[in-house]
């Protein structure tokens, strides 16, 4: 099976921008090209692509992905390496888990807060900063 960069496009859902990007940063190798120029992507790019793309999906930055590829080709290796990736990328969602909660709260807190009047005594406004400070 050879397809095209489009039809690679249709059946992951990854547009042909992002695969080209991929290309460029090295997480695709450069396929193969017909004596027209066209790439061709055989099943090891459609598998590949599939693997970066739920990786994105799951939010692991193109450093941990280019890392977790080549562990992955490493089958008899243990996979602690692995598992080291995997949780440093947990401890960094339950930050930003975090920092939403709080911004939430915040948020929240200047709401519950609001006389409901005029933009002028809006405390979202002046939480914002735009209260007594305007130049």
């Amino acid at each position: 099976m050879r397809i095209s960069i489009g039809e690679l496009a249709r059946r992951t859902g990854v547009k042909v921008p992002t695969i080209r990007y991929y290309e460029g940063v090295g997480l695709l190798p450069t396929p193969a090209r017909t004596e027209g120029r066209q790439r061709r992507f055989g099943a090891d790019e459609l598998a590949r692509l599939n693997f970066i793309r739920h990786s994105r999906e799951l939010g692991f930055e193109i450093a941990d992905i280019r890392e977790l590829l080549t562990l992955s080709e490493q089958p008899e290796r243990s996979c602690g390496e692995v598992d080291a990736i995997a949780r440093r990328h947990v401890e960094n969602i339950d930050r930003r888990i975090g920092r939403l909660v709080a911004l939430r709260a915040e948020l929240q807190r200047s709401l519950d807060r609001c006389a409901r009047g005029t933009v002028e005594e809006c405390r979202v406004i002046e939480v914002l900063g735009y209260g007594d400070d305007r130049v």
